[in-house]
């Protein structure tokens, strides 16, 4: 995880920047995150659409946010693994 640079963090809160990734990794990520029933919200800002860095802020009710991210991100290679072979498939 070269590529994340934690900002601020709590037992129950982390905001972290991600390096070179756009709308499309965040907010899929993003939606992965907010079907875990650990997490409160998840959301995502980035300043400007060119050179701005994604900034993300997860909020947990209890878990630590740390593994609520590994563990969404881990879910979102699954998925993206799956929709590859579907095309791979399919075309």
């Amino acid at each position: 995880m070269d590529n994340i640079k934690i900002l601020n963090q709590t037992p129950t809160e982390i905001e972290f920047e991600i390096e070179d990734e756009s709308h499309g990794v965040c907010n899929a990520l993003r939606h992965i995150l907010m079907q875990d029933e650990d997490v409160e919200y998840a959301v995502y800002n980035i300043d400007h659409p060119l050179t701005g860095k994604p900034i993300m802020t997860i909020k947990t009710t209890g878990a630590d946010p740390k593994k609520a991210l590994k563990k969404a991100a881990e879910q979102l290679k699954e998925d993206s693994e799956s929709f590859k072979q579907l095309i791979e498939e399919n075309l």
